[in-house]
């Protein structure tokens, strides 16, 4: 006797009119006593407090759901390992589920299919299924496409979820470590100088804090455009000075402005290190690497100047390593990610979209291994052609499927004009497939990071007020 069957007999017989799941516990009782057999044959099962005898010629059909696999059991250990508590007495195996939704897993035993259930968070019959051991599988047709469906935006609240926590915990971002959270704010405590650190503290990390603040953060931005501004002058050929031994020597204010700049630098970061609630933490802070990286190489440049000074033999190399380090001062260029947004959000959009690069450099690579090989062989036998080698078609099968197109290498004939169209079509649709994904990703960071670097604002607003 099935569901449908019985019910449709119930109600032909009598006026009753109940709701579906009191006909459902009527049928339950009903096939329970229609289907009598020997005591062995059946299990005793409470769910929340509903109990119900489970046949176990029904329960070895899905040997691998929770109810079959206590057929297995051997011992009251395994017993409670399957289920909350067990009652030897009685043969009751007791389970601190939702019973309503209990009633859905007795109907998946008769019919071998499960349903969703009306006004349950699809995460929550996510995992009642999974608890019961029931499969996706076992989804009936009429029920698959949407919990697919649900399913996709459930994992799209809970990316959101997760980013929210990502960024609050490794963007690298020092608004995300503001003393105005409690955890730093206990950390302050029973410190020296508590009071006076974590008022600088504050205004260093949050410039939306106070008007100081904003006063300081203007400045440090000014400072590091400063810096690079006079990294590019000191590259250009009008600044460059010689000394009357026509020797290359350093222009004396950009000198200045540089020494003016890293002296800056360093002080703030010897403060920023010092008013820390911890500098454990302080100096684990990608941002925080990176100021220590745009100052070190002055300091060791001055260090390599002085030993070079004895103009050793041992030190032949020295004026290259300078040059190096020299170079390193690029480093102040990301300096400007403290203070934007939209910088943070990038190195965070990168760092989670490892996967979409990996897929994107895969095809360039497959994209370029395969153009480069064509268009050597229709161009080799050409003498005006310059494509021909391999490696030189590598080169120009990148500046062509990125969409870059110097001109400086080009085909010749039919064929390979052709190949170069097709290699330029084929490069516009790999870039575009993971790109989409990597920007999608960058909206939702940055709108997260507007939204953590707004939210201290109002809670220091509220604070004074």
């Amino acid at each position: 006797m099935t569901w449908k069957s019985w019910k449709r007999e119930r109600q032909g017989t009598d006026s009753f009119a109940g709701t579906d799941s009191r006909d459902w516990r009527s049928f339950i009782m009903t096939y329970g006593k229609i289907l009598h057999q020997p005591e062995g044959c059946f299990i005793n099962v409470n769910v929340g407090g509903f109990k119900q005898r489970m046949d176990l010629t029904v329960l070895k059909r899905f040997p691998q759901t929770r109810l079959a696999r206590l057929l297995c059991c051997r011992s009251k250990e395994a017993i409670l390992e399957l289920c909350d508590d067990f009652s030897p007495s009685e043969m009751e195996y007791y389970f601190d589920r939702n019973p309503s939704f209990f009633c859905y897993v007795l109907n998946f035993y008769l019919t071998g299919k499960i349903h969703l259930v009306d006004g349950l968070c699809v995460v929550s019959f996510f995992q009642e299924i999974e608890y019961w051991g029931i499969k996706e599988r076992h989804l009936d047709f009429c029920c698959s496409t949407k919990f697919h469906d649900l399913m996709d935006l459930a994992e799209d609240g809970i990316w959101d979820q997760r980013s929210d926590e990502v960024q609050l915990n490794s963007s690298g971002s020092s608004i995300t470590d503001l003393s105005v959270l409690e955890d730093d704010e206990q950390m302050f405590e029973g410190s020296w100088c508590a009071n006076v650190r974590r008022s600088v503290w504050i205004r260093l990390e949050n410039p939306g804090s106070s008007t100081s603040a904003k006063v300081m953060a203007v400045a440090s931005l000014a400072v590091v455009i400063t810096s690079i501004v006079a990294m590019c002058v000191h590259s250009m050929p009008d600044f460059h000075q010689v000394d009357p031994a026509e020797k290359k020597i350093e222009n004396p204010v950009l000198t200045f402005f540089e020494s003016l700049c890293v002296v800056f630098f360093s002080a703030e970061f010897i403060l920023r290190l010092v008013v820390s609630p911890s500098a454990r933490k302080f100096m684990c802070s990608p941002l925080n690497i990176i100021d220590l990286l745009s100052v070190m190489p002055f300091y060791v440049t001055i260090l390599c100047d002085l030993m070079n000074e004895g103009e050793s033999t041992d030190l032949e190399n020295v004026g290259k390593v300078v040059q190096i380090l020299r170079l390193m001062r690029v480093f102040r260029v990301l300096k400007l990610a403290r203070h934007s947004a939209g910088l943070r959000s990038l190195g965070a959009t990168l760092r989670h979209s490892s996967r979409e690069v990996g897929l994107l450099v895969l095809f360039l690579s497959v994209g370029i291994s395969v153009f480069s090989s064509l268009i050597y062989c229709v161009e080799k036998d050409s003498q005006d052609s310059e494509l021909q080698t391999i490696p030189i078609g590598w080169w120009w099968a990148t500046i062509s499927m990125t969409t870059v197109g110097y001109g400086d290498t080009l085909p010749v004939t039919l064929a390979g004009k052709l190949i170069g169209t097709l290699c330029i079509i084929c490069g516009l649709l790999i870039v575009a497939l993971p790109i989409t994904n990597i920007f999608n990703k960058f909206s939702k960071f940055y709108q997260k990071q507007r939204h953590l670097e707004l939210k201290p604002s109002n809670n220091c607003t509220s604070m004074h007020n």
